[in-house]
């Protein structure tokens, strides 16, 4: 994770928003394939952020003003790097405390935690 955002703005907030009483977050993903072969994947299926209060929620789709979304179709040759936003819609109160990753959609036996500050 390189970056959080809170909130994260709408690229184009009269067409594709946060619902009413919520907000959308953000964090800047960067993923290196150190592997032997390409990796395939929807990164922002294996994402999830949690809340202080316990709170858990699954990724949505939505473009920020901040850059460029994580691409939801990811073929990533060995040696190169994908880089992009992955959003989630939380409730306007809500205020982070982890964000976790997993390979293969979220499958994955081992998850990558950082804590949000």
């Amino acid at each position: 994770m390189l970056k959080y955002v809170d909130p994260a703005k709408p690229a184009d907030p009269e067409i594709f928003g946060p619902e009413g009483g919520k907000k959308w977050v953000a964090a800047r993903f960067q993923l290196v394939n150190t592997g032997k072969s390409t990796y395939s994947d929807s990164p922002g299926n294996g994402a999830k952020i949690a809340d202080t209060g316990g709170q858990r929620f699954d990724s949505t789709i939505g473009d920020i003003t901040a850059g460029p979304a994580m691409t939801s179709d990811l073929s990533l040759p060995v040696g190169e790097k994908a880089v992009g936003w992955i959003v989630w819609e939380v409730p306007a109160s809500s205020k982070a405390a982890t964000i976790q990753w997993a390979m293969d959609s979220g499958f994955a036996d081992e998850v990558g935690q950082w804590n949000v500050k």
